[in-house]
């Protein structure tokens, strides 16, 4: 019995391990958590009549929101910037935007 409860001590241990994050990767909490993030960005960026979001990309690794893509001007830009900012759960936004 003692062998038994070995085993399921073991697999549990490594059942655990397997969802924990690192510096390269998500958790399995982590990881919903950013497309939750991801997603209330984008319902911003998509309520915000100045944006176009098909074509900002956003993508989102820790809480920190990466915004790829293009934007017809530079103020299209910062406004896409401080609409992911203002979402609850964001650590820090990279603007990666190219103005066209």
């Amino acid at each position: 019995m003692s062998k038994f409860k070995l085993i399921i001590g073991f697999l549990l241990a490594m059942l655990i391990a397997g969802c924990a994050g690192g510096t390269t990767h998500e958790s399995t909490g982590e990881y919903l958590d950013d497309s939750v993030l991801t997603t209330k960005v984008q319902t911003s960026i998509l309520g915000d009549s100045r944006l176009k979001l098909l074509q900002i990309n956003v993508e989102t690794f820790k809480g920190v929101v990466q915004l790829s893509g293009f934007v017809d001007s530079a103020s299209a830009a910062t406004r896409a910037v401080e609409l992911a900012r203002t979402v609850k759960g964001v650590k820090t936004v990279n603007n990666s935007l190219i103005v066209k």
